[in-house]
């Protein structure tokens, strides 16, 4: 899942975004291509079979892919240069026979070895509406083109797309909420405003947000493997991304040798009452760290009490404040009720040495650390034009909302949350107004067996953080169950998307990729806390 953008505490990073269904953000959309006179069966003359992947021009079925100039991204990503790089034109719904085709951006990152290994990692990113091109530094940093290409596709809507589904409105509006009372009707009347005017302009330029989801995206990656000539391939799935790869093995599972889900969201089990039990499992790895921690433990004992009760506190009367954020030259107001919070914290894990002291700030009447964390992320230029909000809800409400009534989302909140409000409770962290939000986006449900587990006996490695508040740790073992060959990690101390702040996790996936039946964890042994700090 795309979450809320927090600042990092280490080295490389995937940034994580407020959003719409408080998952993603968005950008403007490009026109629809006609369907290529080329798009027939059979493979081009020079698409020749010792050719680097990436570099030929190859037709298979109803897809294409033509080598060209690389995808745009927001700023220069320094690991795409040598890039190979192209376009895969699809069909935008492979129910309409001769219908609208899209073209998806696609890069190769070529493998550091003189000798690469013929089976290539593909990156599966995270949001929904995330732009995997843009997150070739992070799979390059974790050194997963060592000994393998490393291919990333712009799924469809994405930023690099074409068209792409995005909408600047609702990353305007996320901005402006953090001044608002987080899960007030006037806020949701707001709110919904919002997605609908994004649905409509979508809409009015001619894109079927019908078939913006898992079944056509992971159609796009099969067609991508066979486009460029790929026997076999490894992937690497971050985030919502891991949702799509699970839906991938089912659907696909042709020609893929071993998937490595990191942050995981399965879509057995994906919703607002999911999201809940995700947020328990994330505070409490944290506050357990702070209270194995002497100094951090008498410094800010029971920290779990602490937060419950600013939770309630705040929901009964919310605080005001206004912060500095860089890069804004007036102060912006910022309210933190219970939900918005809450909310912070899903994020605040990622910074998880700097919680237990913004915590007490709070309680002794300074907001402002929270406040300026909590704010920051939304109104900071990442979170603007980037994510494909045609995407997320194309996602959500066919896949998620048909399946979990608001009554079940809340009863999943009563039960992670017990002390909460109902008002807190009725908005699930990172998925704010989901349910009316799709109502105005109105895509029809898919059927039911999106819903269904993955089952097989693909190698799998299953990767999680024990700070992870965003994707609990227990979907590791969950989607290991109904899986023959998977291996469960959880790495102590890190957040979700492990691979962007863990050297021990980039080195699990690569040894898992050299010998999918033998993932090295030795590194875990050596894993200690990180050192919460300690007010005056």
């Amino acid at each position: 899942m795309t979450l809320h953008h927090a600042p990092r505490r280490r080295h490389t990073a995937r940034r994580l975004k407020a959003s719409s269904a408080g998952l993603a953000t968005g950008l403007l959309v490009t026109g629809l291509l006609a369907v290529p006179a080329r798009a027939q069966s059979g493979v081009d003359d020079d698409a020749g079979s010792d050719a680097p992947i990436g570099s030929a021009a190859r037709t298979v079925g109803d897809a294409r892919y033509e080598p060209g100039a690389c995808p745009k991204t927001p700023e220069p990503v320094e690991a795409l240069k040598g890039a190979r790089c192209g376009t895969l034109t699809v069909p935008e719904n492979r129910a309409e026979a001769n219908g609208k085709t899209i073209r998806l951006g696609v890069a190769v990152v070529p493998a550091l070895s003189a000798a690469p290994k013929p089976d290539p990692v593909v990156w599966f990113a995270g949001g929904p509406g995330d732009d995997a091109v843009g997150e070739a530094k992070m799979a390059v940093d974790a050194g997963l083109n060592r000994d393998r290409d490393v291919i990333l596709m712009s799924q469809r809507g994405t930023y690099s797309a074409e068209p792409n589904a995005l909408c600047p409105n609702i990353d305007a509006f996320n901005a402006r909420a953090v001044g608002l009372v987080f899960g007030a009707p006037s806020t949701e009347r707001l709110h919904v405003e919002a997605t609908k005017a994004c649905h409509d302009r979508l809409a009015a330029r001619g894109i079927d947000l019908s078939a913006y989801n898992d079944t056509e995206s992971a159609a796009d990656y099969d067609d991508l493997r066979a486009a460029l000539g790929v026997k076999q391939w490894n992937v690497y799935a971050i985030s919502y991304g891991t949702h799509l790869a699970l839906v991938s093995m089912r659907l696909h599972p042709a020609g893929v040798r071993s998937v490595a889900l990191d942050g995981i969201l399965p879509p057995s089990r994906s919703g607002s009452a999911a999201t809940w039990s995700s947020a328990r499992q994330g505070f409490d790895g944290l506050f357990k760290a702070c209270a194995d921690q002497p100094a951090c433990a008498e410094r800010y004992p029971n920290l779990s009490a602490t937060f419950d009760k600013l939770v309630r506190d705040l929901e009964a009367e919310p605080v005001t404040t206004t912060v500095t954020i860089p890069g804004h030259d007036k102060p912006v107001k910022v309210v933190l009720d219970g939900g918005a919070l809450v909310n912070w914290l899903t994020s605040a894990t990622h910074v998880a040495p700097q919680v237990p002291l913004a915590l007490d700030e709070l309680a002794h009447g300074k907001p402002q650390r929270i406040a300026r964390q909590y704010a920051g992320g939304k109104l900071s230029p990442a979170a603007m034009g980037r994510v494909a909000h045609g995407l997320v809800y194309g996602v959500f409400c066919s896949e998620w909302t048909p399946y979990e009534s608001q009554e079940e989302a809340l009863r999943g909140g009563r039960e992670a949350f017990p002390s909460f409000p109902r008002s807190v409770l009725a908005q699930a962290p990172q998925l704010t107004f989901l349910h009316p939000d799709c109502d105005v986006w109105n895509v029809p449900a898919a059927p039911r067996s999106i819903r269904d587990a993955t089952r097989g006996d693909i190698p799998t490695l299953a990767l999680s953080g024990s700070f992870d508040s965003q994707t609990g740790a227990d979907n590791g073992p969950y989607v290991a169950g109904t899986l023959g060959k998977a291996t469960v990690v959880t790495v102590p101390y890190e957040p979700h998307v492990v691979i962007a702040t863990s050297k021990c996790a980039q080195d699990i996936a690569v040894s898992f990729f050299d010998t999918p039946d033998a993932a090295n964890t030795e590194c875990l042994k050596s894993l200690k806390a990180p050192r919460f700090e300690i007010g005056s």
